[in-house]
Formats: structure tokens, C-alpha cells, sequence
């Protein structure tokens, strides 16, 4: 007869630890896999992020546009594309060669007022010695680094924008194809939910977007008025600059700032007080009227926040990072409050009961 194998307690348990040893270990492989595709991957989620952006703003108008008409949906998106398109490309064709001229001339113009600025940091001892700092081959090393991992893109600033517009437009044709998609990924009993999350996600970030573009134009037109008042030469492109740069809060109007004051001080020091003073005072009426109204109608994101997910993602991804910072903190704040608070409070609620 064959004997029976004895299996002792301590031979149990150790096969029980070496199985244990192999999960652990599987899991954790897993998550570096996973970690280091999604690292890799992550700027293409960024371009699907903004190309899900222009949809929203499409579809927006598009409903709005159609509760106006009363016209069919598919009418009304393409007015809505179309119309934005040839609205773009008038402004373009009006403005588009004073923008381009003033351009050129900003360029010429910045390395002689750069110069300027040096000759005037030069003239004190703590701006020689920050200067001086500034310029050593260390710093501008390391700037160096930094601006080209800052400014890689996915498919080259042509092709990323090239790829955004046309994301951005399949989107606003059939988005039901691609939420039913993401929907059915989700294990049936949670599909109800998920469609809810995602109808609450594309109300924010439409709320979001719409008073963005109006925080835009604002700063736009006040930066206009208050530049031609002044007398400053490339009033026009300056306030391009400073209301498209707006977009991104926080870094936005630093970044917008800086051509303006350079371009002033080759002009006067008063001049460049003056323009600094009037970025001032449009940061402050944006930041503290049209920002907070916005806000109202959001839920709440403190600014803190969102300059924290700036620095992660501007140091992590580049500028598309930096950029699109603020709407991935809205939808990370969504998930949370809706995954995660809203059901807490509904089971402390039903424990209560």
C-alpha cells in the first residue's frame, strides 16, 4: 500500500508564507508596471484631457444654440464647430498681421531691453550679485534642462495641437459612443454610478470652461485699454498674450508680465512702474471678482490647491502639465466627493438610522 505523506504544521506554513511572498511580490510588480506605463503614456491623457475640453466648449454652444432654434442636434454642432472655426480664422485675418508684425517686433525688441535691464540691475550691489548668479553656468544649466523637459511635447507643438483639435472634434460628433464605452467598463452594478460621476464631471468642467474664457476676455480687454491708455508700443499682442496666458492661474499672469515690463523699461522706469501697476490691479479684479464668482458656481477649489497640482504637474508633464493643472484638479476633487464622501455620508447616515 502507498504510504501517506506527511505533511507536518511547520512545512504548511511555509508554503502558506511562500504564497503569500509571490502575491505580495506580483501585486508589486504590477503597480511599478503599471506606474511606469501610465508615466510614460500620461502626456497622451493630457492631449485626450484638451481635445475632451473643446468638445465640452462645442457641445455647450451647440445646446445653446439648439434651445434657441429649436433646430436638431446635428445641425447645431455643426454650426457650433463651424461657426468657432471661421470665427477664429476672421480674427485672424483682420488682426492676424498687426498680431504677427507686433510679434516680430517684440522679439527684436526684448534682447536690446534685456540689455537695458542688465545695465540698471548692474548699477546697485544686490542686483549685480543677483545678476550675476543668474548668468553663472550652473543656473543657466539647469534652466536649461529645465525648459527643454519643460517644453517637450507629445507628437511636436504642431502635431499635439493638430491632434487636440481634431480629439476635440470627433468628441463633440458622437460623445455618447465614447461615455457608453467608458461606462460599460464599469462592473454592472456600479454602471449607474458611473454614469452619474461622468454627467457631474462634464457639468463642472463646462462651468469651469465657460468662466475660464470669460476670465480671458476680460483680462484681455482690460490689459488692452490699460496699455493703449499708457502708450505702450505691441498693445495689441501684450494683451494677446496676457489674456490667453491667463488660462493658466497662478503662473499665468507672472509669465504675462514679464515681456511687458521689459518692453517698458526700454521705455522708461516710469513706464515700466506704470505697466506693472496695471497688471497688478487687473490680477487683483480677475482674482477677486470674476474668479470668486466663478468659484460660486464650483465646487470649492482652494488656490493652494490648485498651485500644488501646478508645481506636480508642471515638474512631472511640462507645459501641457501646467496648463491643464487646474481642470485635473477639478475632476480629482469630483471623484473624490462623489466616489468617496457622498457615499461615506450616506452609510454614516444609514448606521445612524
Amino acid at each position: 500500500m502507498p504510504t501517506k505523506k506527511n505533511t507536518t504544521p511547520n512545512a504548511t506554513e511555509d508554503l502558506a508564507f511562500q504564497k503569500k511572498v509571490w502575491i505580495t511580490v506580483a501585486i508589486f510588480s504590477f503597480i511599478v508596471i503599471l506606474f511606469l506605463l501610465i508615466h510614460s503614456t500620461f502626456n497622451v491623457f493630457l492631449l485626450i484631457l484638451a481635445g475632451s475640453l473643446i468638445a465640452i466648449f462645442f457641445r455647450a454652444l451647440s445646446s445653446k444654440i439648439q434651445r434657441k432654434t429649436g433646430w436638431k442636434e446635428g445641425i447645431c454642432v455643426s454650426i457650433s464647430v463651424s461657426s468657432t472655426l471661421l470665427i477664429l480664422v476672421a480674427l485672424f485675418w483682420l488682426i492676424g498681421a498687426k498680431v504677427q508684425s507686433q510679434f516680430v517686433q517684440l522679439i527684436e525688441i526684448l534682447p536690446e531691453t534685456v540689455d537695458k535691464a542688465k545695465a540698471w540691475l548692474n548699477e546697485t550691489t544686490t542686483g549685480a550679485k543677483l545678476l550675476e548668479d543668474a548668468l553663472s553656468s550652473q543656473s543657466l544649466g539647469k534652466a536649461q534642462g529645465f525648459l527643454q523637459q519643460f517644453f517637450q511635447s507629445t507628437f511636436g507643438v504642431l502635431g499635439d495641437l493638430y491632434v487636440v483639435l481634431f480629439m476635440g472634434i470627433f468628441f463633440t460628433i458622437s460623445p455618447e459612443i465614447y461615455i457608453k464605452g467608458i461606462v460599460n467598463i464599469i462592473p454592472q452594478k456600479g454602471q449607474e454610478k458611473g454614469q452619474e460621476v461622468l454627467d457631474t464631471l462634464g457639468a463642472e468642467l463646462r462651468k469651469w470652461l465657460k468662466g475660464t474664457l470669460l476670465s480671458m476676455f476680460v483680462v484681455f480687454a482690460f490689459t488692452a485699454i490699460g496699455l493703449a491708455i499708457i502708450g505702450m508700443p505691441l498693445w495689441l499682442v501684450l494683451a494677446l498674450l496676457a489674456g490667453l496666458i491667463s488660462f493658466i492661474p497662478n503662473f499665468g499672469p507672472l509669465l504675462a508680465l514679464i515681456p511687458a515690463v521689459l518692453l517698458a523699461l526700454a521705455q522708461s522706469p516710469q513706464t515700466a512702474l506704470l505697466v506693472l501697476g496695471l497688471y497688478i490691479l487687473i490680477q487683483f479684479i480677475e482674482s477677486n471678482f470674476i474668479t470668486t464668482t466663478i468659484q460660486k458656481k464650483l465646487i470649492n477649489m482652494p488656490p493652494a490647491l490648485i498651485m500644488i497640482g501646478q508645481l506636480f504637474m508642471g515638474t512631472l508633464t511640462g507645459a501641457w502639465g501646467l496648463v491643464l493643472a487646474t481642470p485635473i484638479v477639478l475632476i480629482i476633487m469630483v471623484l473624490v466627493q462623489e466616489l468617496y464622501i457622498k457615499s461615506r455620508d450616506t452609510n454614516s447616515n444609514q448606521a445612524d438610522k
